[in-house]
């Protein structure tokens, strides 16, 4: 198997910690060691890739992922979930190029935040992890559950019905269950907006998921719903804009093993896009969202909660292709420092996708993902936007974008 020597380089290993200089040795997918400088690992049979002192790190990992939603940061599709939407066919292609661009832009994992076509989502996963299709390793999704909506849409309700549709989605081949819990109109007003399900529901729900070995995923605002879900052992959560008091305990207590996604530049898109009229910016309560966002999210980065950047990029004005955005939000909108937005992007996404031991991180026995970053992330947040900055995208020990001069390393 090949193996590669990255040398001379600066080393974010995704724990948080402060940059090192160093190398790192990958053998097959793996890696196999790490150095700090001065000390120099054994280069007998490995290629040897001067990295000319750029940042060395492990891929980046999209936390709530809708590569069906379609629109790239090259290509706008209109109405991705309406009337109009492309068909089966084209959604196929459109989302698996979507993949390839997220992989464009660095991210080598990606889990997914729900998708109108499941099985598309787990053929493009089963294509991706088969090697003939370039693209982020997948946790592919259920549908969005949800009533009423534009998929998903729910024709029976009762906890049997919940867990019908959860062993549905089993036999499709889904990672993961996602659950809209409620509604995006009037969220001010009714302090998070309408809630869809009973507790009763989504109880039903997560005791099927646990037994089919699925992953719970849940878009989620009001306080009480909240609390729902975490008492039913939901892994993932969105927004979670009108949690209080007693539910920030709640998640404090379960930090270990649940992670929360604000999914905030869709709404920061709309509340300041100044061509929308006031009315269209403030529909669905996006100023507020905003605002809101900031509080809630800089008291959970205070009690060490594990929140995750990154959500609702496959729209036209908030194409996939954008989605480290999200990094300059966290830190400007919530207080974190560029290490903490990247280990949350690393570290943490690697623990997301249920592969903690192996993934997020340039230590040695981990997946060999791994960028190389023309210049110093924690310094420039806003490197990750430009491909042009990243040298190198390796994949399970595969280069997809090769660093000058190397061509050893078999290409996907």
């Amino acid at each position: 198997m090949a193996r590669t020597l990255l040398s001379n380089v600066s080393i974010f290993d995704g724990s948080g910690a402060d940059l090192f200089p160093g190398e790192v040795l990958v053998d097959g997918n793996r890696i196999e060691a790490v150095a700090k400088a001065p000390e120099r690992l054994d280069r007998s049979g490995a290629e040897v890739v001067d990295g000319g002192g750029a940042t060395l790190m492990p891929g980046l990992i999209e936390s709530h992922a809708h590569i069906t939603f379609l629109s790239t940061v090259d290509r706008r599709v209109a109405d991705p979930l309406g009337p109009s939407r492309p068909g089966v066919e084209e959604t196929t292609l459109m989302a698996a190029r979507a993949a390839g661009v997220l992989l464009d832009y660095g991210f080598t994992s990606a889990y997914s935040g729900g998708s109108h076509l499941p099985k598309v989502e787990v053929a493009i996963r089963n294509e991706i992890d088969g090697g003939w299709l370039p693209g982020p390793r997948l946790k592919a999704s259920s549908f969005e559950m949800q009533h009423p909506g534009p998929s998903g849409l729910r024709e029976r309700s009762g906890t049997d019905a919940m867990r019908e549709f959860v062993n549905d989605m089993a036999g499709v081949g889904v990672n993961c269950i996602k659950l809209v819990i409620s509604q995006d109109r009037h969220i001010e007003e009714t302090g998070g907006g309408p809630v869809i399900f009973s507790e009763d529901e989504i109880a039903a729900t997560a005791e099927a998921a646990h037994e089919a070995g699925l992953f719970l995923t849940a878009h989620v605002r009001p306080a009480e719903a909240i609390k729902w879900t975490l008492r039913n052992g939901f892994r993932n959560l969105y927004h979670c804009n009108y949690i209080d008091q007693e539910g920030l305990d709640m998640l404090e207590e379960r930090k270990a093993s649940t992670f929360v996604g604000p999914a905030i530049s869709i709404s920061y898109v709309i509340a300041n896009d100044m061509s929308l009229p006031l009315e269209v910016r403030e529909a669905r309560s996006n100023t507020k969202i905003v605002e809101r966002s900031c509080r809630v999210y800089s008291d959970m980065r205070q009690r060490g909660i594990k929140v995750l950047p990154g959500g609702d990029y496959g729209f036209p004005n908030n194409p996939i292709g954008h989605n480290a955005w999200d990094f300059e939000h966290f830190i400007n909108m919530y207080g974190y420092t560029p290490a903490e937005v990247l280990r949350a992007a690393t570290m943490y996404g690697g623990e997301l996708m249920g592969m903690g031991d192996e993934l997020g991180r340039v230590k040695e026995g981990c997946l060999a993902d791994l960028l190389l970053v023309d210049g110093n992330p924690l310094e420039d947040i806003t490197l990750f936007q430009d491909k042009a900055k990243l040298l190198m995208i390796m994949k399970d020990g595969a280069y997809h974008k090769a660093p000058a001069g190397s061509a050893s390393l078999p290409k996907r």
